[in-house]
């Protein structure tokens, strides 16, 4: 009776030891998946690895410092650093030529100052609306005014300013379009009225003086 009941829970015991060989092939199958995913990988890195970048057989590495030592044919940080360059570069490290007589834009010439002109003249009807709105106390209407077309205005006054007088007119004009904006958002009727009409005025002036 006793071996019989030992012999019982022998094999109950052996029911619940683990599986060592279940455990092993589990844990192989999935080492060799992994192997395999890692395989598939690396392949198609090296399909998409243009042909161009291998060397061809006995060539020599290429590169360039500047463009004075090495292969100045070669890319180095994206440019030739001018060596490539029929003539002189802005500085080293840019892939534009200097400003000579055959560039497109030539500052100051007289389309230019042309287009400047119309700019301001455009800004005169646009502020000579202003009294009307401040009266009308349409404040919204005298912001409007001034910022959807003064980025403009302001550069073409910056642009056209030359003379120590002319900057400074330039500079009041600047500040009375900029207290006529605030004065708009405070609501401030009487100085909202002083400001715009400083503006008109120092813009007449500027135009007088060019």
């Amino acid at each position: 009776m006793k071996l019989a009941l030992v012999a019982t829970l022998a094999a109950s015991v052996s029911a619940f030891a683990p599986q060592q060989n279940g455990r092993a092939s589990v844990a192989m199958q999935a080492e060799n998946s992994r192997r395999e995913a890692l395989s598939s990988i690396a392949a198609a890195g090296v399909a998409l690895i243009p042909a161009a970048a291998n060397a061809a057989a006995g060539e020599s590495p290429r590169f360039s410092v500047f463009g004075v030592i090495g292969d100045g044919s070669s890319y180095s940080e994206g440019a030739a650093y001018g060596s490539d360059q029929s003539s002189a570069l802005y500085s080293p490290y840019s892939v534009y030529g200097n400003v000579g007589g055959d560039a497109l834009y030539k500052q100051g010439d007289s389309e230019e100052v042309s287009r400047k002109k119309g700019y301001i003249a455009e800004s005169q009807k646009r502020l000579s609306k202003l009294p009307g709105y401040v009266d009308k106390k349409e404040w919204f209407n005298v912001k409007d005014e001034l910022t959807r077309y003064m980025y403009e205005t302001r550069g073409a006054v910056r642009g056209l300013a030359g003379t120590p007088e002319q900057k400074k007119i330039a500079t009041a004009f600047f500040q009375a379009i900029e207290e006529t904006t605030l004065q708009a958002t405070l609501k401030n009727q009487d100085k909202c009225a002083a400001a715009s009409a400083d503006s008109i005025k120092l813009l007449d002036q500027f135009v007088a003086s060019l």
